[in-house]
């Protein structure tokens, strides 16, 4: 699903942010990426979704080779990745509804199957009734679930989800980890960048540890 070959990321004169990654994802995954702030996690799940094209190296997903696609094939890739921030970026003069439904409009879907989705979608997460409010009108767990739910409700092959619990209580974000254990069970691949220790040991899976761009640990979750 997820191939990385020697990967190296550099801005400019700088230390490399990302530094020789060779890492395979198999399909169905849920992966903890970890390590300290700048260890090159959020550089790492911005060249998986394009917006940044490695230095060096390969990357595959679903065997196409990112690094060679065209800026005008992006957007085509990027329909089968849902992708979560820390900062929600959410259209403030949008209403719920609207930002959730904007992916799908994208990709020309007709106005009935966006609504049926839509709702399905926010139903998921606990927030069908919101359709009308404005992101401001929303707490900040809520505007983390409208989020969420703009990224699942194209159906993606990969999650991506960066420091998506930075800003939330603990209730909020054991809410939201549940509902990405439910896209991995449903077989979205899960990636999610975080420094929350408490995460991956009340949530066992894989964990991959970066330290100033370079891969220091794989781990898969202990059995028992």
């Amino acid at each position: 699903m997820i191939q990385l070959f020697n990967v190296t990321k550099s801005y400019g004169g700088e230390s490399p942010a990302v530094k020789d990654l060779s890492i395979q994802i198999p399909k169905g995954d849920f992966v903890y990426v970890t390590g300290a702030s700048g260890a090159g996690k959020t550089t790492f799940l911005r060249m998986l979704y394009a917006a940044e094209k490695p230095t060096r190296g390969q990357i595959l997903i679903n065997n196409q080779n990112i690094t060679r696609i065209r800026s005008g094939q992006i957007p085509y890739l990027r329909r089968k990745i849902g992708v979560v921030f820390q900062d929600f970026k959410l259209l403030q003069s949008r209403t719920v509804y609207e930002n959730v439904a904007f992916a799908l409009e994208a990709q020309g879907k007709k106005r009935y199957e966006v609504s049926k989705k839509v709702y399905q979608a926010l139903k998921e997460v606990g927030l069908e009734h919101r359709l009308q409010r404005k992101p401001l009108e929303l707490s900040g767990g809520e505007q983390q679930r409208i989020a969420i739910a703009r990224a699942l409700v194209v159906d993606p092959l990969i999650l991506l989800a960066d420091e998506p619990s930075g800003n939330l209580d603990q209730e909020v974000t054991l809410d939201i980890m549940e509902l990405f254990k439910k896209a991995n069970a449903r077989g979205t691949t899960v990636l999610l960048a975080t420094h929350d220790h408490s995460l991956h040991r009340r949530f066992p899976r894989r964990v991959m540890t970066l330290d100033k761009g370079r891969l220091i640990a794989d781990q898969q979750p202990v059995e028992g």
